[in-house]
């Protein structure tokens, strides 16, 4: 069997998972990790190859884009303009259609493929709420995220000039609105009250009721569980009353890095161009036969 080799491109938290969902999956081998510190690497990274950049690594398929989401962009195109597949949990949902729009020019010139937004939320919840609203022609979806880390969100907050530290965690307050309780340690010489303005001017957090707090130690507060909860109420046919609910609670990077994983493999699976998980078959994501998943799974 010819195996998927796929690179990582970020080595933080879901870099790290990435690595192991890698290593657990058959299909898959590890053509490299790109990090700008190559001087460090950890034991894991050992019998790999560690770079600064993904034109250094011999033949890759595809690249796990483990970047913040405001890179995203920059590291895709890169890729894609070597003939890479790429893969990314880009979470800023407004702006999704743009990203897909300005990567499919480059996923085509370059006869490659790009799978966006590719997370667990965008990306496998937003093909829960496909289906269900496939169920559910006529109604409401609510998505109720949390309690818990969202990791976005906290790279989001510690890219703002005064945060040494940052954790940010989503509150569900029900029908889809959410608290934003974030936890910062402010660098020396910054003022808290400005560091908390610019926070809450950030568009991941101005949508939403904002609290900054400002304490000694953030590690004392990590906990990286996250969740979500998925319900849609309405009309099947011309049926009332229909309800369904979704609800899971995970480690967030750990599930992130695994839907990447997945779709990295869908991603050898699809013609030229950006896509994102809803326009994917589910089955491309699976490992094994055809039949046989169908078999197992229909």
């Amino acid at each position: 069997m010819k195996k998927i080799r796929a690179a990582i491109v970020g080595y933080g938290n879901i870099g790290k998972y990435v690595l192991e969902a890698l290593e657990a999956s058959a299909d898959f081998e590890v053509a490299g990790v790109v990090r700008r510190n190559v001087k460090d690497i950890p034991a894991e990274l050992k019998p790999y190859t560690v770079t600064d950049g993904i034109s250094k690594l011999k033949k890759t398929d595809v690249a796990i884009l483990a970047t913040p989401t405001r890179q995203v962009e920059k590291f895709a195109k890169e890729a894609l303009a070597l003939g890479i597949n790429t893969v990314d949990s880009f979470d800023i949902h407004g702006r999704i259609v743009d990203l897909r729009r300005n990567l499919d020019k480059e996923a085509k010139k370059n006869k490659a493929v790009s799978i966006v937004a590719a997370g667990w939320d965008p990306g496998s919840d937003s093909v829960v709420r496909a289906l269900l609203e496939a169920m559910i022609p006529k109604g409401i979806t609510y998505t109720n995220f949390g309690p818990g880390m969202s990791m976005g969100h906290t790279v989001a907050v510690k890219a703002i000039t005064g945060v040494k530290a940052a954790l940010s965690m989503t509150i569900p307050l029900g029908t889809g609105i959410h608290r934003r309780m974030v936890y910062i340690e402010v660098e020396k010489g910054h003022k808290f009250a400005a560091v908390a303005a610019e926070i809450k001017k950030d568009d991941y957090f101005a949508h939403d009721e904002t609290h900054v707090i400002q304490v000694d130690s953030v590690d004392n507060l990590l906990d990286m569980g996250h969740g979500v909860k998925l319900i849609r109420k309405g009309v099947s046919g011309k049926t009332q009353n229909q309800l369904i609910e979704f609800d899971m609670k995970i480690n967030n990077p750990a599930l992130t890095a695994q839907i990447l994983v997945a779709v990295a493999r869908a991603s050898t699976k699809q013609q030229p161009g950006a896509y994102t998980m809803i326009e994917i078959p589910v089955i491309h994501m699976l490992y094994g036969e055809t039949e046989d998943l169908i078999k197992q799974l229909v």
